[in-house]
């Protein structure tokens, strides 16, 4: 395979629209997180409490997955100005570390999903218990 700036360049709108997509992920989740010390506040419930911190620790996973996104990012932007200055093997060697960094923050991202669909599952369980009573 021939390597050169148009390479790590391929990446550029994937990188982009993953980090909005995170970006997108943070915003829901704050806003939500509002919400819930809103409710909390006014009437503290076990289930409540138990959601936000499942957003405690879903807010940690989402700053990994960006933290190691735009780490991606700037392996990337770098192993183009290295490919611009014709030092292919190290430009090589820094497209792997930013293609191994985005598969990192892609499993963090896959991770946060599960937990999110854990929240989910909160949320029913609450339904449950209230049209049994």
């Amino acid at each position: 395979m021939e390597f050169n700036i148009t390479t790590p360049a391929l990446l550029f709108s994937a990188i982009s629209l993953l980090m909005l997509a995170f970006t997108n992920r943070f915003l829901a989740i704050s806003s939500l997180i509002r919400q819930f010390i809103s409710i909390y506040t006014e009437k503290p419930e076990e289930h409540i409490l138990k959601q936000i911190n499942n957003f405690r620790v879903r807010l940690s996973i989402i700053k990994y997955t960006q933290l190691f996104g735009v780490l991606s990012f700037f392996f990337c932007v770098f192993c183009m100005f290295l490919a611009l200055l014709s030092y292919i093997t190290l430009a090589e060697i820094l497209f792997a570390v930013s293609l191994v960094l985005m598969m990192v923050s892609l499993l963090f991202s896959l991770y946060e999903i599960f937990i999110s669909i854990g929240a989910l599952k909160l949320e029913l369980d609450k339904l449950s218990m209230k049209s049994t009573q």
